[in-house]
C-alpha cells in the first residue's frame, strides 16, 4: 500500500493560483465579448445612422435621394431600407406631380388669361354699342367656361394620379357606354355623322364615375378632329375589358403618336379648334389607375383609341 501526502499549504496556494487565472480568463473574456459585441452592434446599427442622415439630408431640400440598400442580405434593417426607398420614390413622384402640376396650369392659364384682359380693356378703353358690349360678354363666358373645363381636367388629372382613387362595382356594361355616349348624340346628328355602339352584354366591375366621362372624351375627340361614322366597340375576354373608338378620318398624323397622352399634346391639325388637349391624357390616367393600358393607333380607314381594363 501507498500512501501520498499533500501538504495543505500547497493545496491552498494551488487553488488560489486557479481562482487567479479564472478570474483572469474572465475578465478578459467579457471584456473580448464586450468589444466583440460593441462592434457587432455598430456594424449593425452603421445602416440606420446612414439612413438617419439620409433623412436629414431630405429634410433639408434634398432631391432625386435613395438609399444604398445591400441586394444580397435580408434581414430587418434591409427590408426598412427598402421601405423607406418605396416611400422616397412615392415622395419624389409625388413632388414630380406637383411640380408638373403647376406648370402645367400656369402654362395654359396663361392665353385664356390674357384673353380674358384684353376684352375687358378693350370694352372699358373706349365707348362701345350694346351689340358689341353683348358680344364681349359672351366672349368673356367663353373663356371662363374654358378656364373651369381646364381646372377640372387639371384637378382631375391630379387627382388620378395621386393615390388609389379608383372604386370599383359590378355595372352592366350596355348601361356604361350607353350613359357616355348619349350626351353626344345630338352633336353626331347635326353633324349628319353616324354614331354607333357595339357592346356586349354583360357586367364589368369597374369605377364608373371615371370610366364614363373618359369614354365619353374619347367620343367627343372623334366628333371633333375625325371625320366620317364613330363607333364604340366594348367586349370583355379573360377578365379584361377592351373598349375601343374609331373613326373614318384621316387619322392621327404619325409625329403626334408617341406623344399622344401627353398633357396638353395636340394633333397638328386640332391646334386652333376647340380642346384643351388633356382629353387622351385623361383617358390613360383612368385606365392606369384601373391597372390597365390605353394606346393610338391607325387603322386603314381612321384613327382608334383602345383602353384595356381588368374588369
Amino acid at each position: 500500500m501507498v500512501v501520498a501526502a499533500v501538504r495543505r499549504g500547497h493545496r491552498d496556494e494551488a487553488l488560489r493560483e486557479l481562482l487567479a487565472q479564472l478570474a483572469l480568463a474572465s475578465g478578459l473574456t467579457l471584456i473580448a465579448a464586450s468589444y466583440v459585441g460593441y462592434r457587432t452592434a455598430r456594424a449593425a446599427l452603421r445602416p440606420v445612422e446612414r439612413y438617419r442622415t439620409a433623412a436629414a439630408t431630405l429634410a433639408d431640400g434634398a432631391q432625386n435621394l435613395r438609399l444604398d440598400v445591400p441586394a444580397d442580405r435580408d434581414d430587418e434593417i434591409t427590408r426598412l431600407g427598402h421601405t423607406l426607398n418605396r416611400m422616397l420614390d412615392r415622395l419624389r413622384a409625388s413632388a414630380a406631380r406637383e411640380r408638373r402640376f403647376v406648370a402645367d396650369a400656369s402654362h395654359e392659364l396663361r392665353t385664356p388669361l390674357a384673353l380674358l384682359r384684353a376684352e375687358v380693356d378693350v370694352a372699358l378703353h373706349r365707348p362701345r354699342s350694346a351689340e358689341e358690349l353683348n358680344q364681349t360678354l359672351r366672349s368673356v363666358d367663353a373663356e371662363v367656361q374654358r378656364l373651369i373645363d381646364l381646372s377640372n381636367a387639371l384637378l382631375d388629372l391630379e387627382e388620378l394620379g395621386s393615390a388609389d382613387h379608383i372604386t370599383r362595382a359590378p355595372v352592366r356594361l350596355p348601361d356604361l357606354v350607353e350613359t357616355a355616349v348619349a350626351p353626344h348624340l345630338r352633336t353626331a346628328g347635326r353633324a349628319g355623322r353616324g354614331l354607333t355602339a357595339d357592346v356586349a352584354d354583360t357586367s364589368v366591375d369597374v369605377d364608373a364615375r371615371w370610366l364614363v366621362p373618359a369614354i365619353g372624351n374619347l367620343v367627343g375627340n372623334a366628333l371633333r378632329h375625325g371625320h366620317g361614322a364613330v363607333a364604340v366597340t366594348a367586349t370583355v375576354h379573360e377578365g379584361r375589358l377592351w373598349l375601343s373608338v374609331t373613326d373614318e378620318g384621316p387619322g392621327f398624323p404619325a409625329e403626334f403618336l408617341p406623344r399622344a397622352f401627353d398633357r396638353f399634346a395636340r394633333a397638328e391639325a386640332s391646334r386652333t379648334s376647340e380642346g384643351s388637349g388633356l382629353g387622351l391624357a385623361f383617358v390613360q390616367a383612368v385606365a392606369m389607375a384601373h391597372g390597365g393600358s390605353a394606346r393610338v393607333e391607325n387603322l386603314g380607314g381612321g384613327a382608334a383609341v383602345t383602353v384595356d381594363v381588368p374588369c
